[in-house]
């Protein structure tokens, strides 16, 4: 395989992106002279085979329904096999929309308007999205920090229960905070929901995007199976091959009695997936899709040493160790600022569109998330510009 040119600067403006065409209007950030730092994919391209899988349907030139496809079950399977120790089985795995899908799937499945659903905050806010859009409370247990890092508060959130509670959504490595969370901590969660009567959604698609040296990621179905009659575990080739747009995920269900009630609901709502996603993700899980994450965690490594060694060197400010995924979660509470001020520095002082914290619930009102699976010399620019931008602190 050739070595994958990640410092390739690739100009997305004006395709439709996102991130980088919608900076503007969300951020006041442009993008003719900003940088975007807040959707989470990539500024990559993907691996060579999903390329030659997008060109081949594409050559054929009749883009009709799709069939089944074994192959993109098999090589789903393959994957979580070889690279996470789980055998999945065929008749398993459902497919949705990608995660939010999943996610909202889940909740109107197995849960009714005015229960609520535990989410450990600050957590992908997409999640809260989805509970409320669906006539669904949000049950916010937040994390504490110890030693710089997330923990799970179990005797905190004791408290915190009503009897209303009928979900856990788990994100697990954790967005935004970077945590791997350990097997013991998986079974602790696993324990509290069969405690509570829980069904317990594992959203795992950060799973691949492990730092080298950091612990490796648990499989929650792996490292807990007693907890398989309750749990489903949502997984995705986009996050991990930067392929968001093909819009598909996997709903991986080992129980009978929950897969029968997600397969109805996936039914009655008509979902199922589209031409090019299987192809694309069949090409991903591949040896040389393998090989390919190999080089991108390594990469990745190189711009979180780099980002946070800058960003750590202005008082004040603090980088949250980074385990997994690429979204560095930074603590401005030591600056002394108010959120409006550290805000407006980054976005009109630096020119750097990131998420706000506030905006993954109670516990993220001081941070800002950082995208940083960009060139490694835009990292640079964005590190020198946060510098800057704080340089009075200096």
């Amino acid at each position: 395989m050739a070595q994958p040119d990640f410092d390739e600067i690739i100009d997305r403006t004006g395709t439709g992106c996102n991130k980088w065409d919608d900076m503007q209007a969300v951020y006041g950030v442009s993008p003719g002279d900003g940088i975007a730092m807040w959707v989470a994919d990539m500024d990559f391209r993907p691996p060579a085979p999903v390329q030659r899988a997008v060109e081949r349907i594409a050559a054929h030139g009749v883009y009709g329904y799709p069939g089944a496809n074994p192959a993109y079950v098999e090589a789903i399977r393959w994957w979580m096999a070889n690279r996470h120790g789980w055998e999945v089985q065929p008749e398993w795995i459902l497919s949705a929309h990608g995660l939010v899908n999943g996610t909202a799937i889940c909740v109107d499945a197995f849960t009714q308007p005015g229960d609520r659903v535990i989410v450990m905050t600050p957590v992908y806010h997409a999640f809260a999205r989805v509970i409320r859009a669906s006539g669904r409370e949000v049950a916010e247990f937040p994390l504490a920090i110890h030693d710089g890092q997330y923990r799970m508060d179990w005797e905190g959130w004791q408290q915190l229960l009503t009897g209303r509670e009928r979900m856990l959504i788990l994100c697990s490595p954790h967005n935004p905070g970077g945590r791997v969370w350990t097997a013991e901590e998986l079974r602790q969660v696993a324990d509290f929901c069969a405690a509570h009567d829980l069904i317990l959604v594992s959203d795992e698609i950060h799973h691949d995007l492990v730092m080298p040296g950091s612990p490796r990621h648990s499989v929650l179905a792996v490292a807990v199976p007693e907890a398989v009659p309750r749990l489903v575990t949502l997984t995705a080739a986009t996050k991990t091959f930067n392929i968001a747009g093909a819009h598909i995920g996997n709903l991986i269900v080992a129980d009978e009695g929950l897969r029968k009630r997600l397969q109805t609901r996936l039914m009655a709502l008509g979902i199922s997936p589209g031409l090019f996603g299987p192809g694309m993700v069949a090409a991903a899980y591949s040896p040389e899709g393998a090989a390919w994450v190999d080089a991108l965690t390594g990469y990745l490594d190189g711009n979180r040493r780099l980002f946070d060694q800058g960003v750590n060197a202005i008082p004040g400010i603090r980088s949250m160790p980074l385990q997994a995924t690429y979204l560095a979660w930074v603590d401005f509470s030591g600056t002394g600022m108010e959120r409006a001020e550290f805000t407006r520095r980054v976005e009109q002082g630096a020119r750097i569109a990131a998420n706000h914290g506030g905006t993954f619930g109670t516990g993220g009102e001081d941070f800002l998330r950082f995208n940083i699976a960009t060139p490694r010399a835009r990292v640079a620019e964005a590190v020198a510009r946060l510098q800057e931008a704080f340089r009075d602190l200096q």
